[in-house]
């Protein structure tokens, strides 16, 4: 869904090659907090980021946009961010992971995007003691109730560190999965009853459409697990005890995202076989109507048959009721059939006798 973009084969590790088709940042956010005050400001450069790593708190920057290597690599240097790890952020896409080294930590995420199909943008976090850095591919994001939260001071969030930042940004992007999953729900209701009640032509290109909509979010998902359970079970420095106890909430939302991605798959695969069973019903239905009609007509053809041909000496030919006699016989007997396929219960809505 979504194109590949990766380094020319045989660079060195730790190369930045630029992207053809990024996004080209038009600076940095950088909110920088303590527990009693927080100080926000756009700049442009990544020397300017440096004087708040010198003030006691926490600093955020975050990035949109990868269109800019220099500036990629001077937030490396004044992060003392690993180059393998500036590499991957440039590489797409990454599979959600969590990768340990000496002065932080680095996690890939994936954000949730549907305008004409179902996107997933790369987001690469890098956790230190004291700072959180962020790079996105795209301008916009999920995160500004954080940053509303930062500016107002409620909750945890500028009461501890930045780990706890960490968990909220991840936390956040979890919760942008939820309102997508309530779309496909309400897709899925749509097309079952549409599949049971009238099956269309188009409803199985749906269903394919949905199914596959469901494999590639399942295949975004399910990396996550295995990335917030690192998070939760390691032994990273960079994460305190009390926020293990808010990533175990992030594990239980990964599952339940997973368990609905799920449960969805198996109805979609099971409305195949009941958009099949339904356009055999239907068929069943049509046929049973164009048999009952030919069974009637059976008999009377044969009686017009044989008062139509053109022998002179027929017994009812010169009676002068048999036209309405003739009449008489056809109609008792279309009305009798009717009543006895009607007793078998192969008219109307019984089932039988």
């Amino acid at each position: 869904m979504r194109k590949k973009r990766y380094h020319p084969p045989g660079v060195p590790p730790g190369t930045l090659t630029p992207l053809e088709d990024a996004v080209v940042p038009k600076g940095m956010h950088v909110i920088h907090y303590t527990e009693n005050a927080v100080e926000e400001v756009d700049v442009a450069r990544a020397e300017d980021v440096a004087p708040f790593r010198q003030k006691p708190g926490v600093t955020w920057v975050n990035v949109d946009g990868l269109g800019d290597v220099e500036l990629i690599a001077g937030l490396g240097e004044v992060f003392e961010l690993h180059p393998l790890a500036l590499e991957d952020v440039l590489n797409l896409p990454q599979r959600p992971k969590v990768d340990v080294y000496d002065n932080h930590l680095y996690v890939v995420l994936g954000i949730l995007h549907y305008e004409k199909e179902l996107m997933s943008e790369q987001a690469s976090m890098f956790v230190g003691r004291n700072f959180v850095v962020t790079f996105q591919e795209d301008v916009g994001d999920c995160l500004d109730p954080i940053r509303e939260r930062l500016r107002k001071g409620t909750g945890n969030l500028r009461r501890l560190g930045a780990d706890y930042l960490m968990h909220a940004i991840l936390d956040a992007i979890l919760d942008h999965y939820f309102p997508y999953l309530e779309r496909l729900g309400e897709r899925v209701e749509d097309l079952e009853d549409r599949v049971v009640g009238s099956p269309e032509r188009g409803a199985i290109a749906e269903i394919h459409d949905l199914k596959r909509q469901l494999v590639y979010l399942r295949r975004c998902a399910w990396p996550l697990r295995d990335a917030v359970d690192a998070l939760l079970r390691g032994d990273s420095p960079f994460v305190k005890p009390p926020t293990r106890l808010y990533l175990r909430d992030c594990y239980d939302h990964v599952v339940h995202i997973l368990d609905v991605i799920q449960t969805y798959r198996e109805i979609a695969s099971s409305l195949v076989d009941v958009y099949l069973s339904s356009i055999s019903n239907r068929l069943n239905q049509v046929m049973k109507v164009l048999t009952v009609i030919a069974t009637i007509f059976m008999p009377l053809t044969f009686l017009a048959g044989v008062y139509g041909m053109n022998f002179r000496h027929l017994p009812e030919v010169e009676w002068h009721w048999g036209y309405l006699a003739f009449w008489l016989v056809i109609v008792g007997i279309t009305l009798f059939m009717l009543w006895l396929f009607r007793r078998k219960g192969w008219l109307g809505k019984g089932d039988g006798p």
